[in-house]
């Protein structure tokens, strides 16, 4: 007898704190953050990317026109090449090489000089939302954020609410 009492008692707490932890749980709050929204929609993100729009402008356009101008030289050699004579075509040849080589330098240089500059802004940009969705979290005290989840209900986005705390710190 006192041997089942005691499993009963056992049995007893073991439900208790079963039954304290589906408690617990019910007050566990979970968020949810779309960063590609967050990137897309949240007016820094907006800045950043005129930001570099307007830094990159200037210079893939000036590449854009010497390309035009590359196969403008490059059809009028093909057209005029059977006129020139072989020194002429060779020399006229060995120049659009070498204008094609450069082309092709200063489109590597410009894409990774534009990639480079991208991370930075993006880089800048992850660390104001990470403020954002801790600002949020604590705000609304959310006991787990996560992000990018394959799936969620969307009760438990705060997309939205991070964008608005987001944009809201754009002037601070």
């Amino acid at each position: 007898m006192k041997t089942l009492s005691k499993y009963f008692i056992a049995a007893l707490l073991v439900g208790a704190s079963l039954l304290t932890s589906v408690v617990q749980a019910q007050d566990f709050k979970i968020g949810i953050v779309n960063t590609d929204r967050i990137l897309r929609d949240s007016n820094v993100a907006k800045a950043a990317q005129a930001k570099l729009e307007s830094e990159f402008l200037k210079r893939e356009k000036d590449l854009n026109d010497a390309i035009s101008a590359f196969k403008v030289s490059a059809e009028k050699f093909e057209r005029d090449a059977p006129t020139l004579s072989e020194a002429q075509r060779v020399t006229k040849q060995k120049q659009l090489i070498e204008l094609d080589r450069d082309l092709k330098r200063r489109q590597r240089e410009f894409q990774e000089d534009l990639g480079a500059r991208k991370n930075e802004e993006n880089q800048m940009l992850f660390e104001k939302a990470g403020r954002a969705v801790k600002q949020v979290a604590e705000s609304e005290k959310y006991d787990l954020i996560l992000q990018d989840a394959a799936y969620f209900n969307p009760k438990h986005d705060i997309t939205e609410k991070v964008i608005k705390a987001l944009n809201a710190s754009v002037g601070k």
